[in-house]
């Protein structure tokens, strides 16, 4: 459970407002009302009322749990927090990666691996990362290098071009689209399924994606922050969600089918960093990914 969620969920209960629920938290209503719907959906259950805000049966008894992981979660963060302050000062800052989806396929773990066999006294992390952290992930220090899609529009944030593929749409196998598997179909095709919503904060760059540049302009009842949720709702019939070919090899799911589309242009999957990094450790990293890159490109798109 998505500990993010269960904090603007004690925050609604508390503030018995959404709106000051979202300033305690420094997020928007919109974001504070999506962590709320994706709960709800999570538990399949209704946990507040909402006019008066307050919390239904459910959510009574969600309260109390969610108070006592958050105050689990603040321990382990202080405890750990007093581990890195009692480290060596010349232990190893580890190398925090993070990756959107499946990344750049076959060449994401193969850079790590490359990486651990060049520089094996140097830790990493991997942080997986939402549809709305290509950008802020990088500019507010969370990861020091990460793999996304589509290229950040940021002046702060520095790419590199890993692989570029034909681009795909997910949809139920109870979908009229599921015949075109092999042969394909057309953008014109998919402007009527019922694609995932995101939140309003994605950045713009990644919506255009999304929704091809937003011709497919339909949304359906679901939100969604990761591939996962995508193909929930997928499989549910409830969503159609997109991405790029590779996507099918990563997340083969029963009930969920890929389907081409021939006339949408190739997307690329990305390598970005900010453009102001001088770690040592971040340019070894990048210097591996662009030497595999051509190797590898050719057996994920090209």
């Amino acid at each position: 459970m998505d500990l993010r969620l269960l904090s603007s969920f004690l925050a609604v209960v508390e503030e018995g407002h959404f709106k000051r629920a979202a300033a305690r938290l420094f997020l928007s209503p919109p974001a504070v009302t999506q962590h709320i719907r994706q709960l709800e959906s999570e538990l399949g259950t209704p946990l507040l009322h909402r006019h008066p805000v307050s919390p239904t049966r459910a959510g009574a008894r969600l309260a109390g749990h969610a108070r006592t992981l958050l105050a689990a979660a603040d321990a382990a963060m202080d405890d750990m927090a007093e581990v890195i302050r009692d480290a060596p000062p010349d232990a190893p800052r580890p190398l925090r990666i993070g990756i959107m989806g499946h990344g750049s396929a076959e060449l994401t773990p193969a850079a790590i691996n490359a990486f651990r066999r060049a520089r094996p006294e140097v830790p990493i992390e991997l942080r997986q990362l939402d549809f709305t952290e290509h950008v802020t992930a990088l500019t507010e220090d969370r990861v020091d290098i990460a793999f996304v899609r589509p290229a950040p529009d940021d002046d702060r944030i520095s790419v590199d071009v890993l692989t570029t593929e034909q681009r795909i749409v997910a949809v139920p196998e109870g979908s009229t689209l599921v015949d075109a598997r092999a042969e394909g179909v057309r953008v014109a095709d998919i402007l009527d399924l019922p694609f995932v919503q995101v939140p309003g904060h994605t950045p713009a760059a990644f919506t255009d994606y999304l929704y091809f540049n937003h011709e497919a302009q339909r949304r359906g009842p679901d939100f969604a922050l990761t591939p996962q949720e995508v193909l929930t709702g997928v499989v549910a019939g409830r969503a159609a969600g997109s991405g790029l070919k590779s996507f099918a090899r990563y997340y083969a799911w029963p009930g969920a089918v890929f389907v081409p589309v021939l006339d949408a242009p190739w997307e690329s999957s990305y390598l970005a960093v900010r453009a102001d990094e001088t770690d040592p450790e971040v340019k070894v990293f990048r210097a591996l990914t662009m030497a595999l890159a051509p190797e590898l490109r050719p057996r994920i798109g090209r």
